[in-house]
Parts: structure tokens; sequence; C-alpha cells
């Protein structure tokens, strides 16, 4: 249907290249000169490449312009890439029946936005999105809240004046985005508030994966890990990032590896239940200090993408996790941008599932908790309470005990 070019990239070494907008990414040979695979530093797993003899016909002549070609890319793009559209009940040729007689030659750019709009807002997903300048598109699932600076700050606020009132070596870390504190009793709390943001602005990949090892450094030292009779992880505000952080932050968690979940892609035009060969992805124990006793993870609707995965990471982990809380976002594939060719119009969806060990995704209706409590509502603010943080003190006095220590060796 049309040919746009997409990013380049200036290499910085021997199969790296950097994005101007800072992606880092490898890029290594397989079988031969015509076979590659891409992977980008800060995502789990990679693409896979394949030399074609020469471009498509599409990309020799000049790509359609104008709201209609910009309409058909946009549809096109879903019904080619978007992997829940049965799931969510939702009958995408029967939207182009609708939207597509109301675009013309002169529809303006707003007016194209305003329809996009409509057409994506059923999927209630929060990585799908339209955009063109600072005017941008995009919803959560009903009933959940989409995390924020100002969300988070006032969380972080309450969470600290309540819950951490008796807490010792309270501790941020990574810009703020990593909270740890010794409650008493002999157990733990992490607040994890992104896996994104933990080193300045610009800064490569390895730069925010050196804060975060700074912080576990710190925070599982030998005698905590030796020690500590229980850990509440508190994922309940949190905008996602890197799920390789997120398996970083889970290889200290656990004596024995294990596979966190496997990721596919659609890979057929026309058939979307045709997907890539699923790749597993496993949490491997770090040569450190580990902890490996009972875990209470606190989720919520705001929790989301990377904190999604990273709470799919923790299913299977040996020793003991218990969810808490209300269901996540569900949202858990990378995003997959498009440029639009009119107006400097842009859209972004997802075009993977992350799967179970049994073969299942949560897309959609998010991971769900073991223990329902409610998070963050307006009567837990005004009646000083935190349901799920008490839920999981209580649940941890049952099951904590001393763990020995892991060092790594």
């Amino acid at each position: 249907m049309s040919c746009l070019k997409g990013d380049s990239g200036k290499r910085t070494g021997p199969g790296r290249y950097a994005t101007k907008d800072g992606a880092e990414l490898t890029v290594r040979a397989a079988h031969g000169r015509d076979r590659a695979t891409l992977r980008t530093d800060a995502s789990v797993g990679h693409q896979e490449l394949r030399r074609v003899g020469k471009l498509p016909a599409a990309c020799t002549r000049p790509a359609p312009q104008g709201p209609v070609a910009a309409f058909d890319v946009f549809w096109q793009s879903f019904e080619e890439n978007y992997p829940f559209f049965a799931a969510k009940g939702i009958d995408w040729h029967a939207v182009r029946d609708r939207y597509r007689p109301k675009v013309h030659a002169d529809t303006t750019r707003e007016e194209l936005f305003t329809l996009f709009s409509e057409m994506v807002d059923p999927l209630e997903d929060a990585h799908v999105g339209v955009g063109y300048g600072d005017r941008f598109f995009g919803r959560v699932r009903s009933g959940t809240v989409m995390p924020s600076e100002e969300l988070d700050a006032r969380v972080k606020k309450f969470v600290l004046a309540r819950d951490l009132k008796g807490a010792e070596h309270v501790q941020d870390f990574a810009k703020g985005r990593i909270t740890y504190a010794d409650l008493p009793g002999g157990k733990g709390y992490l607040r994890i508030s992104g896996f994104s943001g933990y080193a300045d602005d610009g800064a490569p990949y390895s730069a925010h994966l050196a804060e975060l090892d700074r912080a576990l450094g710190t925070v599982f030292t030998k005698e905590r890990t030796r020690s500590l009779k229980g850990l509440i992880v508190d994922l309940r505000i949190n905008g996602g990032g890197s799920d390789e952080l997120g398996l970083r932050i889970a290889s200290r968690l656990t004596d024995t590896g294990y596979v966190a979940y496997s990721k596919r892609a659609r890979n057929d035009p026309a058939d979307p239940t045709r997907h890539t060969r699923p790749q597993p992805f496993r949490v491997t124990p770090a040569d450190a200090p580990r902890y490996t006793g009972p875990i209470a993870v606190l989720t919520g609707g705001s929790t989301v993408s990377a904190g999604e995965t990273f709470t799919q990471a923790l299913i299977d982990r040996p020793g003991g996790t218990v969810r808490i809380g209300q269901p996540t976002q569900g949202v858990f594939s990378d995003i997959l941008p498009r440029r639009l060719p009119f107006g400097g119009m842009g859209m972004w969806l997802p075009n993977e599932e992350f799967l179970t060990r049994s073969g299942t995704t949560f897309d959609g209706p998010g991971i769900p908790p073991h223990l329902t409590e409610p998070v963050f509502t307006e009567e837990e603010f005004e009646k000083n309470r935190d349901s799920a943080f008490d839920r999981a003190l209580k649940f941890l006095a049952t099951r904590g005990g001393p763990q020995g220590t892991r060092d790594g060796s």
C-alpha cells in the first residue's frame, strides 16, 4: 500500500548503532549475509531480519499522500499487526466500512485525528495512540487511571506518612523511582514506580542499568537477605519502561532459574492466528546476594506495561509469591510506531503477546490478584487506609521466617 522510510542509526561500534531518539541497537549476522537479528538494549527479545533482493514495488514510486491515504495506512496497520480484535470483540472491517466514507481530500488534520480517536477508543488499549504535534489521543481500560507524576507524588507522600511511618533505613534510588525501607518485624518494602528514568535524560541504557545495580546492591546485602522475613514489592503506580530491567530485579529474588514468560508477534498480514515462534526469557539467579523468601506483590490498574511484565516474571518464581490489590492494566507488548502520510501524523500500536507457561496472555483484562483489595481510591485516602499494604503485612506474618544468605557462590 505504501512505503515509508524508517529510522536510521549512527554506527557506534561493530554491529552497534544509536538512533536519534537514543535507542541503542545491536545487529548480528545469522546464517550468512542475508539474515540477521536486531535487538534493542532496553527490550527483551530480538527481531529476525531477512534481506530482500529488491525493494517492493510500493517503494519504487511516490507514496500516496493526503487524508485518504493516511486513513488506509492507519486501518491497514492495525489490520496486519493488532493481535486482540477477536478477544475484544471488535469487527475492524465494520469499523472501516463506517468511517472511511467520512474521509475525503478536504478532510482536515484535526478532523482525521478525531476520527482515528473514535475508531480506536473502544479498544481501551493503553498501548494504542494517535497524534501530531502536541495533540495525542490514548486511553486506558475503563475503571483505571494511567500513572502520572502527580499521582505518583501523591501516593509516595501517602505511603511515606502512613505505611512507612515506623520504618527504618528509608532510601530512594534511581532518581526516586525506587524506594526501599525496613519495616518493623523484619520485613522489607520495595516500591518501584517505573522501569525507566533511572539516569539523566539522554543517558545510554547502560547508565540506567548501572543505577539499578547500585540500588539492588544497597538493598540486597548479605545481612539483609539473611534476616528478611518477607518482602513487599509495590508496583501499584508503575508506568513501565524496560522489560530487561524487570528481569534484572527478578534475578535477585530467586536461587533457581526459570522461564519468566515467552514473547511472540503477529506474523501474517492476513491471518491473525499466525505468529512468530515464541521466544522464551529466563530469570537467571544473579551472581550476588539474593532474597528467596515470601513476597507480596501489590498491583493495580496503574501497573502498566513493564510493570506488568515484571509482575508476570514473578508468577512462577520459586519461594512463594502472592499478588494483592487489583488487576494490572493489561498491556504488555512493545509499541510499534508508524508514520502516516498526512500532516505529520503518527500512530502507535502493539503487535506482540507475552505468554504464560500454559500459553495464555493477560492482555486486555490484566494480571488478576490472588487477594483483592482496593487500591488508592478516594475513600482509602480520605480514611487514611491502605488495605492492600495491610493485607500484605498479614500475609507475610503467616509466611515469614529467616532466610539463609544467598551470595551467588
